[in-house]
């Protein structure tokens, strides 16, 4: 037993080393003692099979002029297209209040940071003399308005004046009549005659009198009323600059900065605090002249900041007049931000929704220029001629380039289109054909 299996230790042995270190000589023997297949035949007769002929016969000759190009025939089908901007976010609102009377500060201050609701105190001035003012000219005007009754009555005397010269008046013309009729009867002297034309010209001179003092009372009343309103605007006056004593938030927002400390003094024109609303945010982006038409105002959009946080917004504003510089059209996004998560001046990539297009997507290599540096695609025409077609790039993808501006149904040269021109003919092989 132990002869048998040294013999197999070495029979084993013998195999391995020659497969592992003689495996080339190896497998030179095993192809040396096997049997070959004997041909039967002429050796002519097998070297010409009927394939081999036909491989080998030559392509049939194009007409001189003819040239040939790999096509593929594309049909255009509608997507749906995104507007892609860099932005970057930018509060609602943002205010910067200022004091609008001269003051000493007498609240306490509010810190940066701090959320202040609309009509909030931020910083209140000592009210000083404003009181006294606003009690002074308060008087000034129930003293105008008690004057009224009495120069409204001066009207009416006036007028009664004036009636009575009038009276007196029509009854100097009569007196005047009878004495002159009695002189030229010889009933009267040339005396009483003069008296009476004398009580006329004094009556005239009593209405002339009496409308003056008509005016004059009526003048009065415009004057008392002038008053009034004057002593009225003071009192509002007086009443503003006590509301201005008092600061208060516009709206609700963040304090950007901390409010005027205790003690200080403001003068008009003075900061108070920066107030700044983030509720709803905004997204602020500059259009290229060749998108602002698939761009409209209330389309759906979104917005993806730098920390992958994804915003919902919708377009609220495109601007109608063009950066001068860029030559671009402002838009804003607008987004509820009701946690205040989104800062103002954050990056952000915008897509905007933009209306379907019909495209054709196309291998990157079709794509070639004229003689202009026009970018597009040479096409086969009916007759099959070259031609070249300019195309529109709408976007990037795995499976090749959208490209507008080519009809719904189009052949297009995909190799050999750098060897063509306009005009010249040309022998296709397409693609689905051959695949």
């Amino acid at each position: 037993m132990r002869i048998v299996s040294l013999i197999t230790a070495v029979l084993v042995a013998a195999l391995l080393f020659g497969i592992v270190i003689e495996r080339d000589r190896l497998f030179a023997l095993v192809r040396d003692i096997s049997p070959r297949e004997q041909v039967t035949g002429p050796v002519e007769t097998m070297a010409v099979a009927p394939e081999t002929e036909s491989a080998s016969e030559p392509e049939t000759a194009l007409p001189e002029g003819v040239v040939r190009v790999m096509a593929m025939r594309s049909v255009a089908r509608e997507i749906e297209t995104v507007v892609r901007l860099r932005g970057e976010t930018e509060a609602a609102r943002q205010v910067s209040v200022l004091a609008q009377t001269s003051g000493k500060v007498i609240s306490e201050p509010l810190r940066k940071g701090a959320f202040v609701q609309e009509g909030e105190l931020m910083c209140q001035l000592d009210p000083g003399t404003s009181a006294a003012s606003l009690a002074e000219a308060e008087a000034r005007l129930a003293e105008a308005i008690a004057r009224r009754p009495e120069v409204e009555a001066r009207i009416p005397e006036a007028q009664a004046r004036l009636v009575e010269a009038q009276a007196r008046l029509q009854e100097a013309d009569i007196n005047a009549v009878a004495a002159s009729r009695l002189s030229q009867d010889g009933f009267a002297s040339q005396t009483r005659v003069a008296n009476t034309e004398a009580a006329v010209q004094s009556a005239q001179a009593a209405i002339v009198s009496a409308e003056a003092g008509v005016k004059a009372a009526e003048a009065g009343l415009d004057s008392l009323q002038a008053s009034i309103e004057s002593a009225d605007a003071a009192v509002a006056r007086a009443k503003t600059e006590i509301d201005r004593l008092d600061i208060t938030a516009p709206f609700a927002g963040l304090l950007e900065s901390d409010t005027s400390e205790l003690g200080s003094w403001l003068q008009p024109g003075a900061l108070c605090a920066t107030v700044i609303q983030l509720d709803p945010i905004k997204v602020v982006g500059f259009v290229p002249e060749a998108d602002v038409n698939r761009v409209e105002v209330g389309t759906r959009a979104g917005a993806r900041l730098n920390d992958s946080q994804e915003i919902v917004a919708r377009v609220t504003f495109l601007s109608r007049s063009a950066d001068p510089t860029t030559r671009t059209f402002r838009v804003e996004l607008t987004a509820p931000n009701p946690e205040l998560s989104i800062r103002d001046g954050q990056t952000a990539e915008i897509m905007i929704e933009a209306q379907g297009v019909m495209a054709h997507v196309l291998a990157s290599s079709a794509l070639t220029l004229n003689d202009e540096g026009t970018l597009g695609v040479r096409t086969i025409d009916a007759e099959s001629k070259a031609k070249f077609m300019p195309v529109t790039v709408l976007r990037d993808a795995p499976e090749g380039i959208y490209l507008s501006g080519l009809p719904e149904q189009v052949d297009v040269i995909t190799v050999g289109q750098e060897f063509v021109t306009d005009g010249v003919m040309i022998a296709p092989s397409f693609e689905e054909v051959i695949q």
